[in-house]
């Protein structure tokens, strides 16, 4: 089953007088339980696109079906329907509110959704757990690590039940012990049935995904399947 469609997709952005073409004519499909990493250099097209996956930008031409939906002809306020429902997202620096503590960080998504504060606490609650973070619910970002935070990340970015996981340079941040147990949890994330979509510059992590899809000067250069696939394992 497709999730992601993407036909001829182009984005150009005007700075100034000057065009910038961003993407140019990219097609792909995202399948239901896919393990997909997106590469290429700086100016590669890799940011766009993911903006354009997480629908937080819309294409200049062409067409991005989401679930069958339409995401280029929708509204700003269905595209933030489906990014708050559909899509959970994790980002190199984390994003969590400084002054609140990690069952209320991971709450956040739910409450834009109007859920009862008793559901909120309890779904927050179990994701927390789910990511190995039972003794660390009531602390807050600046008395976690760098890897606790990006779990309260994660957490909260699977808090939804969303259809995919967006996760931009999730490693970015972490030492390479650290980063290889985020991984892990990735691994283990996708095997009870998530999609996952990861953007990263290195190699040795995008291979721990399934496909590999790379980005030249905004076209899409090759979309592989990783034949000698990176699978993580506790030591």
């Amino acid at each position: 089953m497709n999730i992601i469609t993407i036909e001829n997709i182009s984005k150009v952005y005007k700075v100034g007088d000057t065009e910038v073409h961003a993407l140019r004519d990219v097609s792909l499909t995202i399948n239901k339980n896919e393990y997909v990493a997106i590469m290429g250099p700086s100016g590669s097209g890799k940011s766009t696109l993911m903006n354009m996956l997480g629908c937080l930008d819309t294409p200049s031409n062409g067409r991005y079906e989401f679930k069958n939906k339409n995401v280029s002809a929708m509204t700003d306020n269905e595209l933030a329907a489906i990014r708050n429902r559909e899509i959970g997202f994790v980002f190199q620096t984390f994003n969590l509110l400084s002054r609140s503590n990690a069952l209320h960080n991971v709450e956040l998504p739910l409450i834009y959704s109007g859920i009862s504060g008793a559901e909120r606490k309890d779904r927050a609650r179990k994701a927390l757990v789910d990511v190995g973070l039972e003794e660390r619910i009531h602390h807050k970002p600046n008395e976690l690590s760098g890897g606790q935070r990006q779990r309260v990340a994660i957490a909260r970015a699977l808090v939804t039940n969303p259809s995919i996981i967006l996760a931009d340079e999730p490693t970015g941040n972490l030492d390479s012990k650290t980063g290889e147990e985020i991984m892990i949890l990735f691994n283990q994330i996708h095997q009870t049935g998530n999609t996952i979509i990861l953007v990263t510059h290195e190699e040795y992590i995008a291979k721990h995904a399934d496909r590999i899809i790379r980005l030249k000067d905004g076209y899409v250069h090759s979309d592989e399947k990783v034949l000698d696939r990176y699978i993580p394992t506790i030591n």
